[in-house]
């Protein structure tokens, strides 16, 4: 059975970390960015890493943050994994010293071309720290944690027509709820699924009892 993987993202407590690691979740993100309202100081993230226990990753979340603003995080967190969601290019990712994640929108309007800039880029700047493609709900609002639904039907015509072919493990994201995942794991596969809004009691706080849900329909469509 292939298990996909399950990262809670939007982690700003301590007690969500926990709650997360006590369900299953395999990483947790925090986001470093002010806009948001999920930002995480530096004081509580490291609180959150110091309280996290072994075999839970920790992922820090940017957006359009420089290579030296992202090391100065990972330096200081000693951080291995970071989550570009803003429009990063593929030289600002060159000089990120970290395992990758990067967030692509699916835009109907652009998604085969920004897929197709970054199978170019792991081919010829040798991007090998670039190890996932987490798929966001397209449109203007602040990154990530939105709770608007992701262009399902999109991510599987691309995928059809080949246009993943050449680059990293895909991570579904954008909307997922305990109710919906399900359904995109059965249809997609994808490597891993990412949520923050969808598991929340109120924005920035994480409700154990939906975390839970989320986790378990996660694996009970594994099973089938």
């Amino acid at each position: 059975m292939n298990r996909t993987r399950v990262k809670i993202c939007g982690i700003c407590r301590v007690e969500d970390a926990l709650a997360a690691a006590r369900a299953g979740a395999d990483a947790i993100g925090m986001v470093f960015h002010p806009a948001s309202a999920r930002n995480v100081e530096v004081e509580v993230a490291e609180r959150i890493l110091a309280a996290l226990p072994p075999f839970v990753t920790p992922v820090g979340l940017f957006v359009d943050a420089s290579a030296e603003q992202v090391a100065n995080f990972v330096g200081r967190l000693g951080l291995r994994h970071v989550q570009l969601h803003g429009r990063e290019t593929p030289a600002v990712v060159t000089r990120v010293r970290a395992t990758v994640i990067k967030a692509v929108r699916v835009d109907p309007g652009g998604f085969a071309q920004e897929l197709a800039v970054w199978r170019r880029a792991i081919r010829e700047c040798e991007l090998r720290h670039l190890r996932g493609l987490v798929l966001e709900t397209a449109g203007d609002g602040a990154p990530g944690g939105t709770g608007v639904a992701n262009d399902w039907a999109a991510v599987r015509r691309a995928r059809e027509e080949g246009l993943f072919d050449g680059l990293p493990p895909m991570i579904a994201a954008g909307g997922l709820t305990p109710e919906t995942v399900a359904a995109v794991v059965r249809d997609l596969r994808p490597w891993a699924v990412d949520v923050s809004s969808g598991v929340e009691r109120v924005k920035g706080e994480k409700s154990e009892e939906k975390i839970r849900a989320f986790i378990e329909a996660v694996r009970e469509a594994d099973r089938s």
